[in-house]
């Protein structure tokens, strides 16, 4: 069953096409890498999904239902989260309070709400740091904040875009470890990575964008061969190397 279901999504911004006539899904339960050079278009399709933008032709259909155009708030709330490529803390607040604000989704009350951001702390291994302002945060700790908050929402479906950029080897594998627990606990993943090395192995699918158009799709192994995306983004030096 496909659990993201996106149509002939086109999305312009003047006299720029960012997405044109893109065609993904996602089925239950999956994790899907989507891939391609910088302005491919990944951050956009992201936006389109999450309610950010509203795309000037297409559809968003999660779950069987046609949520193109709602707001990101409606969207949110019926189970889809994500996080963004550039980090978007609340400096001034502590860890705690980050992740309560995702709480509050589905917690009206200030205790439900920190008992359900402690809960996911603990999972994502930020409880000992509930008191620290988020301002001071390392970057490896201010991304896993931002997956803990959407976590908090109590999310089916989670687009993680780069949330493994910046960060040292031994942080990318904890940072895959945290990504394949999220999955373990049922939540399906849409994820925008650079890093190949990490992205390949832990995807299902590889979805392929360049100049806002999806030019491949299939296993990580039949997209390491393809000679267009080679081209376009992987380069002959990772075909030697895979």
């Amino acid at each position: 069953m496909n659990q993201l279901q996106v149509s002939g999504l086109t999305k312009r911004f003047g006299g720029l096409t960012a997405n044109l006539n893109i065609d993904v899904t996602v089925g239950d339960g999956e994790i899907v890498g989507l891939i391609g050079p910088n302005g491919a278009g990944k951050t956009t399709l992201f936006n389109c999904v999450a309610g950010i933008y509203r795309p000037e032709a297409g559809r968003v259909v999660f779950e069987g239902r046609d949520v193109t155009g709602w707001p990101p708030e409606k969207i949110c709330r019926a189970g889809v989260a994500r996080t963004f490529q550039i980090v978007k803390s609340f400096g001034q607040m502590t860890v705690l309070e980050n992740v309560m604000v995702g709480a509050f989704l589905h917690n009206a009350r200030s205790a439900a709400a920190r008992a359900t951001a402690m809960e996911v702390l603990e999972f994502t291994g930020l409880a000992e740091k509930q008191g620290m302002l988020a301002r001071n945060l390392t970057i490896a700790d201010k991304k896993r904040l931002e997956l803990t908050r959407a976590l908090a929402t109590g999310p089916k479906f989670m687009m993680l875009d780069e949330a493994m950029a910046g960060l040292t080897p031994k942080e990318t594998q904890e940072a895959v470890e945290l990504i394949q627990a999220l999955h373990d606990r049922g939540i399906t993943i849409l994820l925008v990575e650079h890093v190949m090395e990490v992205v390949m192995p832990i995807s299902d699918r590889i979805v392929v964008l360049e100049y806002g158009q999806k030019i491949a799709e299939g296993e990580p192994a039949q997209i390491a061969r393809d000679e267009r995306v080679i081209k376009a983004y992987l380069g002959v030096e990772y075909r030697a190397s895979s």
